[in-house]
């Protein structure tokens, strides 16, 4: 074995992991579906820290696939180049290696080439058409042009020639590997939603839950979102909804490691009864004295939304305490709204229980950016 494990599988080499647990978090009646994904990394020498993110390959619905082959008229088995320059059958191609969810402007474009009433199309691609094309592809994918334009046809490769390569998704991982060494978890929820008279889903989220039996993985490391070096650290994490992840790991790590520090997690989701994930788990914990507080806000549960920056204003007097002893503070989840709102709710907390200046809390909340104690995983 080489000296680094992790160079013989990577981006561009995944390890074909089997997926051997898949098991729902949220209960019946939950507006999501939510889940906990165990993967077997047993054989393949991988080793990865809390924090980082696990890479996975999907693949695309094969229902959405046949589909599209049979608005375009191909049997599927044509010959088609693949985004590396590979040659093989275009059902592959459009399983394994396209974009074939959100289209691209280039489709638009061909399709606007191929037949008159597409025309409209054409100055949605241009610079100035931005705001019509967003407007456009808002909840659209490559088989509705298609459908409402079946006079524009393609040869294969020409086809494949509109499409973009099929990326890998980063999910944050949700074990440590000191608790499981030849496992990786994941917490994820499975996107499915209907718009323009279809059902939609998202590309990994449902590989995962509906599909997948061998996942295509690799570890992307995350230096910036390790729990601290010194193991008397107290440690606040804010993580609702799937963003309670990598703080999974923390506590795992935490608790493997024996570390003295005190540990404290924010959780948030919709209602208590059926979105509560890892109830079971952070339970124990706190009966084994891993998991010191446990604040949680249930924002479906009363007639008022309670988000986790609302716990956080609750407890200022307390959170302020842990920060001036040297508690790290992390947040992982939405980037657009949540981790606006939860840093907006630190500033208040440092000046509410610190008694300080509105310009005085951003000094001290820089402060702890750049002492490396305030850490963010969001997307």
């Amino acid at each position: 074995m080489s000296a680094d494990p992790n160079a013989l599988y990577s981006r561009k080499n995944p390890f074909p992991a089997k997926l051997t647990k898949n098991r729902s978090l949220t209960a019946e009646g939950s507006a999501k579906d939510t889940r906990h994904f165990e993967i077997d990394l047993a054989g393949s020498g991988i080793t990865y820290e809390v924090g980082d993110s696990l890479g996975v390959f999907p693949t695309n619905n094969p229902a959405l696939v046949e589909e599209i082959l049979g608005v375009l008229g191909f049997s599927g088995e044509e010959l088609v180049p693949d985004p590396n320059g590979n040659t093989l059958p275009i059902r592959e191609a459009l399983t394994k290696s396209y974009v074939i969810t959100e289209k691209d402007k280039k489709l638009l474009a061909a399709i606007a080439e191929k037949d008159p009433t597409a025309a409209h199309f054409a100055p949605m691609v241009t610079p100035e058409g931005k705001a019509d094309l967003e407007a456009y592809v808002w909840g659209r994918e490559v088989i509705d042009p298609l459908l409402a334009h079946p006079a524009a046809k393609f040869t294969p490769e020409e086809f494949v020639k509109c499409l973009r390569k099929l990326q890998p998704r980063l999910y944050s991982i949700a074990s440590s590997q000191k608790a499981y060494p030849d496992a990786v978890h994941l917490t994820v929820a499975a996107v499915r939603y209907e718009s323009h008279g279809r059902k939609r889903e998202g590309v990994c989220s449902t590989f995962l839950a509906d599909r997948a039996e061998t996942v295509p993985v690799f570890v992307h490391t995350a230096k910036h979102f390790r729990v601290p070096e010194d193991p008397s650290t107290h440690v606040i994490m804010v993580g609702p909804g799937t963003g309670i992840a990598p703080f999974m790991a923390f506590l795992q790590e935490r608790k493997v490691s024996g570390a003295t520090g005190q540990n404290w997690l924010f959780f948030g989701d919709q209602k208590s009864a059926t979105d509560f994930l890892y109830r079971e788990e952070l339970e124990v914990w706190q009966q084994e004295g891993v998991l010191h507080k446990l604040s949680t806000a249930f924002s479906r549960d009363q007639a008022e939304k309670v988000y986790v920056q609302h716990r956080m204003l609750e407890a200022a007097e307390e959170l302020f305490a842990w920060l001036d002893k040297g508690a790290y503070f992390y947040i992982c989840g939405d980037a657009s709204r949540m981790a606006k709102d939860v840093d907006a709710a630190l500033h208040q907390v440092v000046e509410k229980a610190g008694g300080k200046s509105p310009e005085e809390a951003a000094a001290y909340v820089e402060e702890l950016k750049k002492s490396k104690r305030y850490r963010k995983d969001v997307y």
